[in-house]
């Protein structure tokens, strides 16, 4: 070592003093322990609806009426139920239509919207394929919207599926407008349930104990849906996810959580391509929240024309690495086989208003 220190004074170096040593110990402390700060924040849970729960409600737990129905997969108090609040998502409510046409499913549809915020056309559109267009009041978000994504202010509005059985509903299927059928599930009209759903997924979390609430199985009940409308301002939740995030505090203990095939959201193929390959032959329902193939992007929702829709498609297979390509060619053929069978209709609607809240003579 001596010899070597010789050598490097000879090459201009000098003999590390003391001081300097410390410096670099005291360097590498500092970068060890801010980078153990980091990762104890990144490895830590993520809080749950259960950290800061509250005891909403004190509504029971089964439908006691339900267990009375001998035949509750048929009849007219079965609904499937969607909402759309903007004519941006009118296209994808015709293509959920004709995929619940594909599965031979025995509901009823309707399709809630906010006359004041939804086309002659965009009406049209979403009515082409089998739902029925059913006016709602539009639910006003806290505090005016403040801290809610943009794209979920007209979101509450949603909870007036719990008002449906107004319409005949006992038993409801919510799907979100970006969604598809890919099997029947007409079984979950023979829950006992006030409320089923699947687990969230998000990218950069572990699987969690949440729920999504793009697909929903409920019972109708006015209580419910006063007591969940006297919560939006209340209740303790995190206000950006907007409903959803309303719905698990107030569902926490009380949700029966489906499995994942019952929606399929893609967040659980970026997640983990295991599980998904684990539930692909049994997905129910697909879930397009990650990449949307009805909009050129996932910012401003703009409005893509219909003879673009399966161009569009497939250009937006392209992102997130390409992981959704064949989730994306299934939206752009149903597409297509909607185009093809309800061409005559879509194209009429094209010829009414596309001003919202205008209403044809």
């Amino acid at each position: 070592m001596r010899v070597l220190w010789r050598y490097k004074q000879w090459q201009g170096v000098l003999r590390p003093s003391t001081w300097s040593w410390l410096a670099w110990t005291g360097l590498v402390s500092l970068v060890l322990n801010v980078f153990w700060i980091v990762f104890s924040i990144v490895r830590r849970p993520q809080p749950t609806v259960f950290d800061r729960y509250t005891k909403l409600h004190s509504l029971p737990l089964v439908d006691e009426q339900s267990l009375t129905d001998p035949h509750p997969l048929d009849g007219h108090g079965n609904v499937i139920a969607t909402s759309f609040f903007t004519d941006e998502f009118a296209t994808a409510i015709a293509a959920l239509g004709h995929s619940l046409n594909r599965v031979n499913t025995t509901a009823r549809r309707l399709a809630m919207y906010i006359p004041e915020q939804v086309s002659p056309r965009g009406l049209c559109i979403a009515s082409a394929t089998g739902f029925q267009p059913y006016a709602v009041q539009r639910i006003s978000p806290p505090n005016g919207g403040a801290g809610i994504f943009p794209h979920f202010v007209d979101q509450f509005t949603k909870l007036r599926i719990w008002e449906l059985g107004e319409a005949g509903a006992r038993g409801v299927v919510y799907l979100d407008a970006d969604t598809l059928a890919l099997r029947n599930f007409d079984e979950l009209f023979a829950l006992p349930f006030g409320l089923a759903a699947a687990p969230d997924v998000y990218t950069n979390k572990a699987w969690g104990v949440s729920f999504n609430a793009g697909v929903l199985f409920l019972r109708p009940s006015a209580r419910v849906f006063r007591e969940l409308v006297a919560a939006i301002e209340t209740a303790p939740y995190w206000r950006h996810e907007a409903e959803q995030a309303l719905l698990n505090a107030f569902f926490a203990a009380e949700v029966v959580k489906l499995p994942y095939a019952y929606n399929a959201n893609l967040a659980i193929k970026a997640y983990s391509r295991k599980v998904w390959e684990g539930i692909k032959r049994e997905i129910r329902v697909v879930h397009y929240t990650m990449v949307k193939p009805f909009t050129r992007d996932n910012k401003n929702y703009a409005l893509v024309p219909m003879d673009e829709l399966e161009a569009n498609a497939r250009r937006r297979s392209a992102e997130e690495g390409g992981i959704f390509v064949e989730e994306m060619e299934i939206w752009a053929q149903t597409w297509h086989e909607t185009y093809k069978l309800h061409g005559e209709k879509l194209r009429h609607c094209l010829t009414l208003s596309n001003k919202p809240g205008h209403r044809e003579a």
